[in-house]
């Protein structure tokens, strides 16, 4: 009963018009920040900061809160009409939303993206409410060796998200591996594989990676495309706007699996989205009876990575809130929001801001709310944008994607990077190699390292650390079984192949 009270209360401190309006204007900021690409959401609450010294404490994490989950919505738009992903947490859902929205399907991609969206991000929060300290206590007992170990176990799955050979997904791997560690090493301050370039000496950005390798690339695919074509064929069948019959059916358990995965990926610090997309596009491949739909236009493969990259973004306030430890730097402008109110974060957060803690909880179902309301009626205007002849629709996301990546760092050089990775991109089109292994790759390649020496620091070099820790041997063992389990199914996919050239010579 008291948690039902705390909650009521904290919907009437956000239901006050003053943090109702500036929850809006987050959530809707948020939402256009996360369509239009390459402008990311730290860049942006970086932006509207300075708006919040004149705020009161609720209003302005209400507005920055919905800043955060409202960019999470918007992001997947472009993602699966031209296959820009605004938030490198989207890049995923490229593989199968774009290719839904090439089939006329695009209505019914949207719609999924906004229910699981919303249904992801509601299951965030109750686990929030609910288990916040049980799940710190998970959180705890991770150290740099279950980090290690679980980065491997995503790497490990990242190559099944490669369509045919998984010899090219875990090359693709290996090369994001090498890009992420491109840039100063955080132990000694030297420069590694820079080449003498200046500019890489912080390494290569996300968004120019995630730009060039998906959105640029696909356009240099279709740049002989002349006249009034489109990107879908205005001669098939009329969109929908609408989810096609079994698709609600086909997402309710990605979706679930969705939302178990980001929840718990979110309260772990420096995972956050990005990687709960990812691994759960990977389960949802692995476990599917048909996983030759995934890189096709298979729902689920919206459905899953949707829900998890939005139940990520909801527990990854757990940490910040409760013991001032932010996941990843978007939580720590948050927490530094916080600091500037005169707020200290920690376990007795809840008791002496009550209002605060309460009334974020409570904002966070209705801005999931409001942009389920702003963006179901636009789901017909967004699926027409496919309609806008190439000639013009090419320039126009061009030039977002300029001005979106050059205002992550004020730097020519990395719109000249998109250029480059957008050319090296077409180029794995044409030979068949994914590009989602290699974002994988990149994000979780300086992780990895970092977490494997700090492991061998404190073991003082006994490798043994990774199995005599019972969670990190548990995601090792997981590592064999889905090792044995890939050759497995390398080998039986063979078999069937060399079965049917028998039986088309015996035919012939």
């Amino acid at each position: 009963m008291e948690l039902l009270s705390n909650v009521m209360h904290g919907f009437s401190v956000a239901f006050q018009w003053e943090n109702l309006g500036w929850s809006f204007f987050g959530v809707f900021m948020g939402n256009l920040i996360g369509v239009l690409p390459g402008m990311g959401v730290l860049a942006a609450i970086s932006i509207l900061l300075p708006l919040t010294y004149a705020m009161t404490p609720t209003a302005a994490l209400m507005m920055l809160a919905g800043i955060y989950y409202g960019a999470q919505y918007g992001g997947g738009i472009t993602c699966i009409l031209l296959n820009l992903p605004g938030t490198p947490s989207h890049a995923v859902t490229c593989l199968d939303g774009n290719p839904l929205a090439k089939q006329g399907k695009s209505g019914s991609a949207l719609f999924m993206l906004v229910m699981s969206s919303f249904i992801g991000a509601c299951i965030g929060i109750l686990i929030m409410i609910l288990f916040s300290p049980i799940l710190v206590e998970v959180a705890f007992k991770f150290g740099p060796a279950e980090y290690f170990s679980m980065m491997m176990l995503g790497l490990f799955a990242g190559a099944t998200l490669a369509k045919g050979s998984a010899i090219k997904g875990v090359a693709m791997v290996f090369l994001g591996l090498l890009l992420g560690v491109v840039g100063t090493d955080v132990n000694t301050g030297t420069i590694r594989y820079a080449f003498g370039v200046i500019e890489l000496s912080d390494g290569v950005q996300l968004v120019a990676l995630a730009m060039g390798l998906f959105g640029l690339a696909d356009f240099f695919a279709n740049v002989n495309r002349i006249g009034k074509a489109t990107v879908v064929n205005t001669g098939s069948k009329r969109m929908s706007v609408k989810p096609e019959p079994g698709d609600i059916k086909k997402s309710i358990a990605p979706i679930a699996r969705g939302s178990a995965i980001g929840s718990l990926l979110g309260i772990l610090p420096g995972t956050g989205a990005t990687i709960a997309s990812f691994m759960s596009y990977a389960v949802e491949k692995r476990v599917s009876k048909t996983p030759g739909r995934f890189g096709n236009g298979a729902i689920e493969g919206v459905a899953g990575p949707e829900s998890a990259n939005n139940s990520a973004a909801q527990t990854s306030f757990i940490p910040t809130m409760s013991l001032g430890i932010p996941g990843d730097s978007v939580m720590a402008l948050m927490l530094g929001a916080l600091i500037i109110h005169g707020i200290q974060p920690g376990p007795q957060m809840v008791t002496e801001h009550a209002d605060i803690f309460w009334g974020l909880i409570a904002s966070f179902w209705i801005g999931n709310a409001l942009l389920v309301v702003l963006n179901l009626p636009l789901i017909g205007m967004w699926a027409k944008l496919l309609r806008v002849p190439y000639k013009y629709l090419f320039p126009s996301a061009l030039f977002f994607v300029c001005v979106g990546v050059y205002s992550t760092n004020n730097s020519l050089f990395d719109v000249v990077l998109v250029l480059i990775l957008g050319i090296v991109g077409y180029l794995f089109l044409k030979l068949r190699f994914s590009p989602a292994p290699l974002l994988l790759g990149f994000v979780l390649g300086p992780m990895v390292e970092e977490n494997f020496r700090r492991a061998l620091l404190l073991s003082r070099g006994d490798m043994g650390i990774f199995i005599s820790r019972p969670i990190s041997a548990a995601f090792i063992y997981a590592i064999l079984a889905l090792a044995v389990w890939l050759a497995y199914s390398t080998v039986k996919a063979r078999r069937k192949v060399r079965a049917a050239l028998q039986a088309q010579t015996q035919t012939q």
